[in-house]
């Protein structure tokens, strides 16, 4: 699979910061910290969702923090996000067709 790079604020233009499972997100305000949260890695799980069946039920994933929110590529429509999922990440804990937004619990 062919991915498109573009540089982080974490780690500007490094490929090499990309975990090779590509499980990794951009980190809203909440959780920047300044660009303190960056490396950080956080196990996260669907909880909830506007569209029941969203949630990949009892799926728990290890994610990297390697981005802000407010530098990412594609932000996201809802104020107070927490984390920007990568494809992959999002696509492991939740059913992308339903929903675009999902409610995740998360611990660093």
């Amino acid at each position: 699979m062919n991915l498109i790079y573009i540089a982080t604020a974490c780690y500007g233009s490094d490929p090499s910061q990309l975990p090779s499972s590509n499980l990794f997100a951009a980190a809203g305000d909440g959780i920047w910290d300044n660009g303190a949260s960056c490396g950080r890695q956080y196990l996260v799980r669907c909880i909830s969702a506007s569209q029941p069946g969203t949630c990949v039920q009892g799926q728990t994933i290890q994610i990297r923090i390697i981005d802000s929110v407010g530098s990412a590529p594609s932000l996201p429509s809802s104020n107070g996000t927490t984390m920007v999922l990568s494809t992959t990440a999002f696509q492991t804990i939740a059913n992308a067709s339903v929903v675009a937004f999902i409610n995740i619990e998360f611990q660093q």
